[in-house]
């Protein structure tokens, strides 16, 4: 009997992806791999009851050679589905969509139409883009552009901010990831929309693994899962504030060092950034703020949540970072053990915003409503009815600003992802010996490359 693509796979024990390398997104702190494609790859290798390996490369059109020549079983990297593309390989079923953007530098000349692009134009050899932009051609004469195979998507957004080059085509949500900590992006005008992201493995007569991936990826439709990781990475940055994220990361340099040690010495098991990130957004790391409600502080808190937490003086820095982590965790602690460890921090922060009884009336809503009480993507959607009569005279505790709450927990995500995300990029550019002992201590190098994962470091974390 002919051995079969799946059989190979189980036989094997190991489930190869291959991915686009990109340091944001498979190397998301020194604990943890994290991103859509990368969650749905230990997902769907637990599926098939085998260990997952993670092959990257920098070089998309080197992953295709090594997927046609058998070294990888998957391309999983938000692949767009073309039709050039379409031709030759063949696509698992599309789960999220983009649209593909002009990106500029802000403060230079935005361009509004493609006649307007006079500088360099940059894109990544063998992406969409380059397809995108020869169809665009045809009608265009006079577009050009250059391409790499030495950058990544990222790292062209990175070589536009440093002006290196003048602009690059991004997909929308490379572009959002990327403002956190790069807010002069611009959007200059959209090329493409609605096009669809997927799978991609070898196109040939064996569908015994493609048969497996669509009834994977149904299953996680059906169950939610899809609508859950699309909420995790993507729902808390649509809202783009350039003003509010400048400050952010001017309060980053300038502020942060003089409380960093104290939102690490009490997050305990909370992750520090989290710590921080909810400090920030009540009360921007000014410890004598205060409100016309009566709450002051670093953390804001209420007099009789400081006298219950042991805080003697609301407006002593380490006094209100501790007992503003005490009342988190006991936030934390309160919440249903059904609530997955990976969505908990946001239930409590919705419930230090709002309020515990008024969460619990969401959740009950959302029952009500034939949505997951577990969930956080459901649960923000429940939140905002809290404000109507028609809802809230039903619940225990009556009205509440719910959709304040929603915007109070999507801000304190983007601050929390900006901190990950800019201390990653500190360390990556801090010592390039540092870099290359790392690389070195990996096995790898730095455009080409090969890395098992072990599972665990793919445990769901926010």
């Amino acid at each position: 009997m002919q051995e079969t693509h799946l059989s190979r796979v189980k036989s094997n024990k190991v489930l190869v992806i291959g991915t686009l390398y990109n340091p944001t997104t498979y190397f998301n702190g020194e604990e943890n791999a994290s991103g859509m494609d990368s969650e749905l790859a230990q997902r769907f290798a637990s599926y098939l009851g085998v260990e997952l390996q993670i092959v990257s490369n920098a070089d998309l059109s080197e992953l295709f050679s090594q997927m046609n020549e058998g070294k990888i079983d998957v391309i999983a990297s938000g692949l767009t589905v073309t039709d050039t593309r379409l031709a030759k390989m063949r696509f698992g079923p599309p789960f999220y969509t983009i649209s593909q953007q002009i990106v500029f530098k802000q403060g230079k000349k935005r361009p509004r139409k493609l006649s307007d692009l006079t500088g360099t134009l940059m894109v990544a050899k063998a992406s969409s883009h380059v397809e995108t932009l020869s169809q665009l051609k045809l009608e265009n004469p006079e577009l050009t552009w250059q391409t790499t195979s030495q950058h990544n998507p990222d790292q062209l957004l990175k070589m536009l901010i440093d002006e290196e080059i003048d602009y690059t085509l991004a997909d929308s949500n490379v572009l959002a990831r990327n403002r956190r900590i790069y807010p002069d992006l611009s959007l200059a005008f959209t090329i493409t929309r609605n096009d669809s992201l997927a799978w991609a493995l070898i196109d040939d007569e064996d569908d015994s693994l493609f048969s497996e991936i669509i009834a994977f990826f149904g299953q996680q439709h059906n169950e939610g899962v899809l609508a859950q990781l699309e909420e995790k990475y993507f729902g808390h940055v649509q809202r783009f504030d350039y003003v509010d994220t400048r400050a952010f990361i001017k309060a980053i340099d300038k502020k942060l060092p003089t409380y960093q040690v104290l939102f690490e010495l009490n997050a305990k098991d909370l992750k520090w950034e989290q710590l921080a990130a909810l400090s920030y957004q009540e009360s921007h790391w000014n410890p004598r703020a205060k409100s016309p409600t009566g709450v002051r502080g670093m953390m804001m808190l209420t007099l009789p949540t400081a006298k219950q937490m042991g805080v003697k003086s609301r407006l002593n820095p380490e006094q209100s970072i501790e007992g503003g982590a005490k009342y988190l965790t006991k936030m934390l602690a309160r919440l249903p053990e059904s609530i997955p460890q990976s969505q908990r921090f946001w239930f409590a922060l919705a419930s230090y915003n709002v309020g515990y009884g008024h969460l619990m009336d969401a959740r009950k809503l959302a029952i009500t409503q034939s949505k997951d009480a577990d969930s956080w993507s459901d649960v923000k959607l429940m939140l905002p009815l809290l404000e109507k009569k028609k809802y809230y005279r039903k619940t225990r505790h009556g009205y509440a600003r719910g959709r304040e709450a929603v915007h109070y927990v999507d801000s304190i995500r983007r601050y929390y992802d900006t901190l990950i995300a800019m201390n990653i990029h500190s360390k990556l550019a801090s010592s390039d010996l540092a870099l290359a002992a790392r690389i070195d201590s990996l096995g790898i190098t730095p455009l080409k490359f090969e890395e098992i994962v072990p599972s665990e470091l793919f445990k769901s974390e926010d």
